[in-house]
């Protein structure tokens, strides 16, 4: 496994462990990226919720929530990789962690931000 991906999946998963005890400090985050993005979440998940108009956040399942985080923190507050990657990147993660139509839904939310970015 790529460890650019295996590191992505690591980060998708303490932010998954982070929907259930938000108001928890102690989780011991294994990355300074996940850390960035749990403080910067409330801009995140403006984002989020500007784009899935019928997804209320507490809808999106948490999996699926968590993968979106990631990829819009990356896409928008710390753009390293070119977007296509992310987006790859982040439907892959949605194949693997999520449900049957996840990486539908991800890859529709994420276009949708890039549309409105150009």
């Amino acid at each position: 496994m790529d460890t650019r991906h295996k590191k992505r999946t690591e980060i998708v998963q303490n932010l998954f462990a982070y929907t259930f005890q938000p108001l928890s400090s102690n989780l011991p985050f294994s990355s300074n990226t996940t850390k960035k993005i749990v403080d910067n979440i409330k801009k995140i998940d403006l984002v989020i919720s500007s784009l899935a108009l019928k997804f209320p956040i507490d809808k999106i399942a948490k999996i699926d929530l968590s993968i979106l985080r990631l990829a819009i923190f990356e896409l928008s507050i710390e753009p390293h990789e070119p977007k296509k990657v992310i987006i790859n990147e982040a439907v892959e993660l949605a194949k693997e962690l999520g449900g049957e139509k996840s990486y539908s839904f991800i890859n529709g939310v994420l276009g949708k931000l890039i549309k409105h970015e150009a």
